[in-house]
């Protein structure tokens, strides 16, 4: 699943090409791609004749703000990539790929294309009326962003210091930092030499600030090299990212560590593939 450097790396280059041209038309091939409204038709009803004044990115979640023919606010168009989803920029002559979901069409002969293998992905359509809180209600769950004074080393302890789950499966959850996912809980945990299996109750303060700046260190990281392409994440211009080729143990199972040379182990967390050094690791 793209995480926060790949979700942040579509937002910038969308921003690059996407801004203040007014949408003609759409197409959506598969219906339950569009999570709101219920009517396709609506949808393409209130994408017509718009145009994106802004990218914007809250967690995982991309939000378009729109504005009508008049520069009036026109309400806030919403993308979640999930496990597989892809947004294109593409010239509209280019043959479909199998997985193409919806379709926006732009001037130029441009269009942005919504790809998605999975079929997990999902886009909004949010009024004026309304907040994208409101319509996509998982915007309400997340926790402060990684690059926010909110995420503090105070919030941080205050969050960790009674749990008792392991402190890899506690980064997975969107409700404690926002945009994390298993790539780089697991880089930032061998960057801070904690063992992901490690009770976040048993960390002292030390540790969970080391913690928190390897979070912030490695996410800024992997956004200046374009993301992590373990599997289909392509950024706009359909280019993979470049992280996966310096990860200290994400996809690393047996090979030697970077820093001490010890092959790299492997364990189930809640149902994930938790990567580590059995030696930086403690």
């Amino acid at each position: 699943m793209p995480e926060l450097p790949e979700v942040e790396t579509v937002r910038l280059g969308l921003n690059q090409v996407t801004l203040a041209q007014k949408i003609w038309g759409g197409d959506v091939l598969l219906s339950r791609s569009i999570a709101h409204p219920l009517s396709v038709g609506d949808f393409l009803a209130g994408m017509k004749n718009v145009a994106i004044t802004s990218w914007n990115r809250r967690g995982k979640y991309l939000l378009a703000q729109l504005t009508n023919s008049d520069a009036n606010h026109a309400g806030w168009l919403g993308v979640h990539l999930r496990m597989t989803g892809q947004l294109l920029w593409l010239n509209r002559e280019q043959p479909l790929q199998k997985h193409t979901r919806v379709r926006l069409f732009f001037p130029d002969n441009r269009e942005l294309r919504f790809v998605d293998t999975r079929t997990f992905g999902k886009i909004w359509l949010v009024s004026p009326l309304e907040t994208p809180e409101n319509i996509i209600t998982g915007l309400k769950k997340l926790g402060p962003e990684p690059f926010s004074a909110d995420f503090s080393a105070e919030y941080l302890v205050r969050k960790l210091k009674k749990r008792q789950r392991a402190i890899k499966t506690a980064l997975l959850d969107q409700g404690l930092v926002a945009g994390v996912g298993n790539i780089y809980a697991d880089e930032a945990l061998f960057m801070s030499g904690i063992r992901p299996q490690t009770p976040c109750a048993a960390l002292n303060a030390e540790q969970i600030e080391c913690l928190r700046l390897a979070i912030i260190e490695v996410l800024q990281k992997s956004i200046e090299v374009g993301g992590t392409t373990f599997s289909n994440f392509l950024n706009v211009q359909g280019v993979n990212g470049n992280y996966s080729g310096v990860a200290w143990v994400y996809g690393r199972t047996g090979k030697h560590c970077r820093v001490c040379g010890t092959p790299i182990e492997n364990l189930k967390l809640a149902g994930r593939s938790s990567h580590f050094c059995p030696k930086c690791q403690h």
